[in-house]
């Protein structure tokens, strides 16, 4: 039996809504009709209770700390795959066999390399500018050099700039950074993987030669993996709404910089080492933890907590693992801001204001951590934050185009302006 959902109005009516089951999940009224049958709109800032759009990529359950790829655990697909295998998951909708994994990586690894008057757009920024004003400059103008498959209603066409998206932006993201501090640009080379290839072109320099550390490309591979898609958050939802109007993919995609750029979404890791700064020591720690536990202190502890986890983030165990892999590896233990953020992460894990609240250190935390660790200045943690995110907003812009369903965004509001009056002539005002 359909299951529906009955809205009694003032006025007497009862109107019947269908309510839609999800796979796994909770079930979803359906509203679509509700203008056109009783004149009101619903009010949800935030979208805090509305499904803007129905999606088989990812799937999370904030109060039981689960994320799932395609319906994979992120556990298992950080474990036993490496970023380009989850890429091949989240635009096609299956793990690759052997041969469909070699195939695409060789696609992409020979896509690597970026228009050489693409490479000269660098020059027209200040060298001071923040990587994440580059970024969407630069990926903006990919359009301009990249028009021959911009056929948004053509399958191929989007399979192409798909492909041209996530192999470019290490390069993008790495000349970024060679350009805000003044080296030369590090071309791709295609015997490396992905990962091994976008840290080579990072911290390469001409003088010589840049050995690959396993552990380290692992690491980065990892964060990769675990930032690769987190369903309709606020940058993958400007994909969709500037999809929704025809835009072209690297306009969409810029967008979506832009939106991640924000210090409540993509920036949240850079804002966790600004405060271990600003906390300076670990004896300093017991100060900071009860300032944020006073609610009249305005001082909040970054790192801590979700917006949709209210356990524990599935993917701050794995980044912790890796942290401390990192550390192990550099023997950087003993660095400052590592023991501030140990100490820092064992009163979180043990005091029973931050447990009662569940106020678990999140991916953001520790990625940070890691970032620094691999020499990663915090300017750019966003940018690498974006190159990872890239194959989920391109994933969910191609499977919002191909839904029949999909209309222009056009969201409806609660106006509490000024009421209709009529223009006074200046002489009179």
């Amino acid at each position: 039996m359909d299951k529906k959902a009955t809205l009694s109005l003032n006025d007497g009516r009862t109107l019947d809504f269908p309510v839609l089951p999800g796979t796994i999940g909770p079930d979803v009224v359906d509203i679509r009709t509700l203008y056109g049958k009783a004149g009101v709109f619903t009010y949800d800032p935030g979208f805090l209770s509305t499904a803007s759009c129905s999606s088989a990529i990812t799937y999370i359950d904030g109060d039981a700390g689960v994320l799932l790829y395609r319906g994979y655990p992120i556990e298992q697909l950080a474990q036993h795959c490496n970023f380009l295998e989850v890429c091949y998951l989240l635009l096609y909708g299956e793990l690759p066999d052997r041969k469909q994994k070699d195939d695409f990586v060789s696609m992409v690894i020979h896509h690597t390399m970026v228009h050489e008057q693409l490479a000269r757009l660098y020059q027209g920024f200040r060298r001071d500018a923040h990587p994440m004003a580059v970024m969407v400059g630069v990926v903006g103008a990919l359009s301009a050099f990249y028009h021959d498959a911009l056929d948004i209603n053509n399958p191929e066409h989007r399979s192409i700039s798909a492909f041209r998206l996530v192999a470019k932006m290490p390069t993008i993201v790495a000349m970024s950074y060679k350009y805000s501090i003044g080296q030369p640009f590090v071309y791709p080379r295609n015997d490396l993987s992905y990962t091994a290839n976008f840290m080579r072109m990072m911290f390469a320099v001409p003088a010589e030669e840049y050995k690959v550390n396993a552990v380290l490309v692992k690491a980065l591979d990892r964060i990769f993996i675990l930032h690769a898609d987190h369903e309709q958050n606020a940058s993958t939802s400007t994909v969709r709404l500037a999809g929704s109007s025809g835009a072209n993919p690297f306009a969409c995609i810029a967008a979506g910089i832009a939106c991640l750029w924000g210090p409540a979404h993509g920036g949240a890791n850079e804002a966790c080492l600004q405060m271990l700064e600003e906390i300076g020591d670990v004896a300093q720690v017991g100060k900071f933890v009860n300032r944020a536990k006073d609610k009249n202190d305005p001082f909040k502890l970054m790192g801590f907590g979700h917006r949709v986890y209210k356990n524990h983030d599935p993917r701050a165990k794995l980044m912790r693992e890796t942290c401390h892999e990192v550390l192990n590896e550099l023997g950087l233990h003993n660095d400052r801001l590592f023991k501030l953020a140990i100490a820092l992460e064992k009163i979180a894990l043990e005091d029973d204001y931050f447990v009662s609240k569940k106020l678990y250190p999140n991916v953001d935390f520790y990625s940070g951590i890691v970032q620094r660790a691999l020499g990663i200045p915090t300017s750019m943690f966003t940018c690498i934050f974006a190159l990872a995110r890239t194959v989920g907003w391109i994933a969910q812009w191609n499977e919002m185009i191909s839904d029949p369903e999909y209309k222009i965004g056009r969201p409806r509001q609660l106006y509490q302006g000024a009421a209709r009056r009529e223009v006074v002539p200046i002489d009179k005002r």
